[in-house]
């Protein structure tokens, strides 16, 4: 039975030293201690025929209207011009409601493949675009020694000892994200027709003869490696010239994010050894007009959900090979500004799609807790309550996707013990 949010005469404020207000059944007290007494990461087979797809939303994207909190009455006070209607809103739980222009994703949810976790963020306070990006994609934190290299970067090397496709890490778009630096080996491409070979006068079969007589001769690590990467473009090539078509009728936008994950499809469906693709979607800092179930903010959010359900009707017949994990680098204030938009906050709703993911949920505490209101100066950026360290879900989602050990997860974060969050 679902936890009843309280009546508007004894609901809890949003924010400041709010209480943790829920009713346990017995199963989910047990549920939890079970939980509590679990290692965090139980023993999983390496992956090495699935695919983490990881949508960066850059720009900061207000993820209060994406995942709509309508049972809280202080949502709709502290925004009375952005917030989403309740009657428009697609209802999913007795808490939460999706944007209208969510609505390609409804069935996701509600099939428990898609879900949420509320509160997520890093602990940089100085709501710098740049520095949490950077510190967020390094998988590093402000009071700590750095890492080193992109975090997909440094788990991919963890990996370097087992075979690995020269296409294993692929970003989509101009130039590498920070996150796969470090990589042993990293693709960055818009469309599978840019992996070629360039000969004189277009003769790649010649030059392919001699590079394959040249690495043939060659016993060492680099003639097997240069015999593999001909044999990689040479499959890719059988891909090329040709007009690619989506499956089960999907659509995707026909803006650079769609045709992107196009491109990641058309990969994955070829299995050339892709383990993770980035993808990025900008256009969120909406401090100006942001929107609500129309408007700048409500366009980005049409694409995003357009995009994935696309992508996710394309590879119907492949949905046990591939986790989406959608990020951004911090979440909005919770009150609107004067200028109808939203300025940079802290915690946001990190969001997981496929079929590992315990969808049909948003995770975090009820009501969401933040530090600001409209009538309070707080230091730094405020908004929702950091309750989960980033690199928690970041370790979950590679656990539940590509096998991620529990050793290897101390070293991809040193000093952060993995723990369970509960979306995959």
């Amino acid at each position: 039975m679902k936890d009843k949010p309280p009546d508007s005469s004894s609901r809890v404020p949003l924010f400041k030293g709010a209480e943790l207000m829920s009713t346990f059944t017995r199963r989910a007290l047990i549920s939890k201690l079970a939980l509590a007494a679990a290692p965090a990461f139980a023993a999983a087979p390496r992956e090495e025929s699935h695919t983490l797809i990881h949508v960066f939303l850059r720009g900061g994207a207000d993820t209060l209207n994406l995942w709509v909190p309508y049972a809280d009455d202080n949502y709709y006070r502290l925004r009375p011009s952005l917030a989403i209607k309740a009657s428009e809103a697609i209802k999913l739980t007795d808490r939460y409601a999706l944007h209208p222009a969510m609505r390609p994703l409804e069935a996701a949810f509600k099939e428990g493949r898609l879900g949420a976790v509320q509160s997520v963020g890093v602990d940089n306070t100085t709501g710098s675009h740049f520095e949490c990006q950077d510190m967020m994609e390094h998988g590093d934190t402000m009071n700590g020694v750095p890492a080193g290299g992109g975090w997909l970067g440094r788990f991919l090397r963890l990996r370097a000892v087992d075979k690995q496709s020269p296409l294993c890490a692929v970003a989509i778009g101009t130039a590498l994200p920070e996150s796969l630096r470090g990589a042993p080996a990293a693709s960055v491409l818009e469309r599978v027709d840019d992996i070629a070979i360039r000969a004189p006068a277009g003769d790649s079969a010649a030059a392919v003869k001699a590079l394959k007589a040249m690495y043939g001769a060659d016993v060492t690590l680099l003639g097997e490696r240069g015999l593999e990467t001909l044999d990689l473009f040479q499959r890719v090539s059988a891909l090329q010239g040709r007009d690619y078509q989506p499956e089960n009728g999907a659509v995707y936008p026909k803006e650079s994010f769609g045709s992107g994950l196009r491109e990641i499809a058309r990969l994955m469906k070829a299995r050339l050894g892709l383990q993770v693709a980035c993808i990025d979607l900008g256009g969120w800092d909406t401090h100006f007009f942001q929107g609500n179930a129309t408007g700048q903010q409500a366009e980005r959010i049409k694409l995003l959900a357009e995009g994935l359900a696309a992508l996710d009707a394309d590879l119907k017949g492949h949905r046990g090979r591939y986790t989406v994990m959608i990020t951004t680098e911090f979440g909005r204030r919770v009150y609107e500004n004067a200028s109808l938009g939203t300025d940079h906050g802290r915690g946001f709703a990190l969001m997981a799609l496929g079929d590992r993911v315990k969808g049909g949920q948003v995770l975090g505490s009820w009501p969401i807790r933040a530090d600001d209101d409209v009538n309070v100066n707080t230091p730094g950026p405020g908004g929702l309550h950091l309750e989960t360290d980033y690199r928690h879900v970041f370790a979950e989602v590679l656990h539940g996707s590509l096998g991620l050990l529990e050793t290897e997860a101390l070293k991809l974060f040193p000093g952060v013990p993995p723990k369970v969050v509960g979306i995959m």
